[in-house]
């Protein structure tokens, strides 16, 4: 079964992460399936908007974590390359999705944490249903945020926000994303797919070329340091992840219990 379904729905072209099971947690084979649907859909001259959602009861519960449980075990070097490649792997879906010329809607139940999180900033505009719950979730691994978080939650929320809510990694709800910026409508859960296709659909029937300059214009108030900032999250990621801390972090959420890192001391 793949991780990513496409389906084009006249002019929507959708996106769906597919591992329902998991919460639509992502792996590797998730993150280029992803990667590559973006691609597909910036290039399908067709598609004149896109649609980015999850199968079954949640949007995407963050990172796969039995795949980082399977690295903690390597010597502190090799994990930071490991890490590296993994998180540099995001990068495409991003870019992608920031810079192709089309509008992207993200439709956002259940849960919405670490790179599902970014996905929600990374849309143009983004609906959640009311009962829709988000995190950073990163510090609780002892590390850093991936998936350009950084750059695109500051810039949804501002930075104070960003930073409360990146270093407690405190969970919020749907009614707090709208407040801070994060999402721009709440619906009720059963009617989020109906709700945001007619967003779509009424997307698509605007004006592509205004959309596309729009969008361009948008990306330069910030300058262009996303794309810089991407590679800058991937060395501080994989230098995390070389810490003990990153391994106390992730065997206490496989083990189901706090991290314990007092015992860690600053470097």
């Amino acid at each position: 079964m793949p991780s990513v379904v496409v389906q084009r729905r006249e002019a929507v072209f959708e996106i769906m992460l597919n591992r329902p099971e998991v919460l639509n947690a992502a792996n590797r084979e998730l993150i280029g399936e992803l990667a590559d649907a973006a691609s597909e859909a910036a290039e399908d001259r067709s598609a004149r908007v896109v649609l980015l959602r999850g199968a079954g009861a949640h949007f995407c519960a963050g990172g796969d974590i039995t795949m980082f449980g399977e690295l903690v075990g390597l010597p502190p070097a090799e994990r930071r390359k490991a890490l590296y490649g993994i998180v540099d792997g995001l990068h495409p879906l991003l870019i992608h999705l920031r810079h192709m010329p089309k509008p992207v809607v993200a439709a956002v139940q259940g849960a919405a944490a670490g790179v599902g999180l970014s996905l929600v900033a990374a849309a143009d505009l983004a609906l959640a249903a009311e009962d829709a719950i988000f995190t950073s979730g990163y510090i609780h691994l002892g590390t850093s945020p991936d998936g350009g978080l950084t750059a695109l939650l500051a810039r949804a929320v501002g930075l104070k926000h960003a930073a409360e809510l990146m270093l407690l990694g405190d969970r919020f709800d749907a009614a707090r994303a709208l407040q801070l910026g994060l999402v721009n409508r709440l619906v009720p859960s059963a009617a989020l797919e109906a709700e945001a296709m007619a967003l779509a659909a009424r997307l698509a029937s605007g004006p592509i070329h205004a959309y596309a300059r729009t969008k361009a214009l948008l990306q330069a108030t910030f300058g262009d340091a996303f794309d810089a900032q991407l590679r800058r999250e991937t060395e501080s990621f994989a230098a995390c992840a070389a810490t003990e801390e990153f391994v106390e972090g992730v065997r206490a959420f496989l083990e189901k219990r706090r991290p314990d890192f007092s015992a860690h001391r600053p470097a």
